[in-house]
């Protein structure tokens, strides 16, 4: 890896662009005065086989330290993950099974390179040092911190004042997160804005340990499809990374206006001064149908190829102009409930249909279609995170979006 890195003043501006915090920056400065490829830190747990565009976020960021020059840690945290991060959990999560966390892994591996160049990419698994720890080196590391300051992180901290069960292992984690940093003596250390507890642990840590503390950069938690809660496979909000052209170029399309313009500060490439661009197109009069479809098309480019996304394009087009779906057809946003949503209650409460009777005739006639896919299971139950242009016969849309 070339050792001749570009300007501060260049990297600061690609560094912090879309990021959250920086903390510190006068370290972060500091550390690029020396003029050395940093080693830059991003720990993802193998708690799912799939990558979604959420975690590309952070991904994206990692290239772009790349790209400058810099030294990339993907740590795969297949010891962690077994304990489960408690970050935004009310309950206590079960631990996977090794078993679970190699299969996810070997997963991450195929799917980071996607972004990342494999070249110039140190993945390291925390099981390395972790399982030589042992117990007399875990003792001493809870011994670092206190319950006290494992009580100021939220979630915890929430958790404690109503009562909620918080299991002795969990306080392990943050700590575990932050001895990776000391074992791998990073620079700087990338996560979600969600992740900030853990990630100050490195730092505190690793001055304990008398190394210089690493750079804290966090990045913003991309909301799903449905503009609202976080991109998640739980929720069925998500677009993998490993999705079919087509069925990514669909859900990209189904986003609002208003959350497409942050998909493309989080996900797109382009300068920021083209996407300002393209904003102030929308606001003279442009169709933002085309405007997202320029972000559809990087996106599949990206992760699949050019000619794939055109395809895609071309394909949405024939098929939206088949169905002839009216520009202002009216929206709804439902609550889905912990059992679902009825489809014929759906169709009625949408105004689609006089009456769940009437819905459940119009399924059986094969009059009812999702996304232009017709719906044949009149017991059909749909969940949080479904949304899609719902049709009744010829005439009757509406966009629904269930939370």
């Amino acid at each position: 890896m070339s050792s001749v890195l570009p300007p501060i003043e260049q990297q600061l501006e690609i560094i912090k662009r879309g990021t959250d915090e920086v903390l510190i920056e006068a370290d972060l400065i500091a550390k690029l005065k020396e003029g050395r490829p940093l080693r830059i830190k991003a720990g993802f747990d193998p708690t799912a086989p799939d990558l979604h565009l959420g975690h590309t976020v952070l991904l994206n960021k990692l290239r772009q330290f790349q790209d400058l020059g810099h030294e990339i840690i993907f740590l795969i945290g297949d010891f962690t993950g077994m304990i489960g991060d408690p970050t935004g959990k009310s309950t206590t999560r079960p631990p996977l099974s090794e078993e679970d966390v190699k299969e996810n892994a070997k997963s991450y591996e195929q799917q980071v390179f996607k972004i990342l160049d494999k070249s110039k990419t140190r993945v390291v698994f925390n099981s390395h040092w972790m399982t030589k720890l042992g117990a007399a080196g875990m003792l001493k590391l809870a011994a670092s911190s206190t319950v006290a300051r494992m009580l100021e992180r939220d979630d915890f901290s929430k958790r404690y004042k109503n009562g909620q069960a918080i299991a002795i292992h969990e306080f392990l984690y943050p700590l575990i997160q932050g001895y990776d940093s000391v074992e791998l003596q990073a620079d700087v250390e990338l996560g979600g804005t969600d992740q900030k507890f853990n990630l100050l642990m490195g730092r505190q840590l690793q001055e304990q340990s008398g190394q210089k503390p690493q750079v804290v950069l966090t990045m913003p938690i991309l909301e799903g499809l449905d503009g609202v809660q976080k991109m998640s496979k739980s929720l069925n909000n998500y677009i993998g990374v490993d999705d079919a052209p087509k069925d990514m170029f669909g859900k990209i399309m189904s986003i609002s206006d208003d959350l497409m313009w942050r998909y493309f500060e989080l996900l797109s490439f382009r300068a920021l001064d083209e996407i300002e661009g393209l904003k102030k197109e929308m606001e003279t009069g442009k169709n933002p149908r085309d405007i997202k479809f320029l972000l559809a098309e990087e996106i599949i480019a990206r992760f699949h190829s050019e000619n794939a996304a055109i395809e895609a394009r071309e394909g949405f087009i024939a098929q939206f102009a088949k169905n002839k779906i009216p520009d202002d057809i009216p929206e709804f946003k439902f609550e889905a409930g912990a059992e679902g949503y009825a489809i014929a209650n759906l169709l009625k409460d949408a105004g689609l249909t006089d009456s769940t009777s009437d819905a459940l005739r119009m399924i059986q006639q094969g009059a009812v279609k999702i996304d232009g896919d017709k719906v044949e299971d009149r017991k059909l139950m749909l969940h949080a995170g479904t949304q899609g242009v719902f049709q009744v016969g010829k005439r009757k849309y509406a966009k629904i979006n269930l939370l």
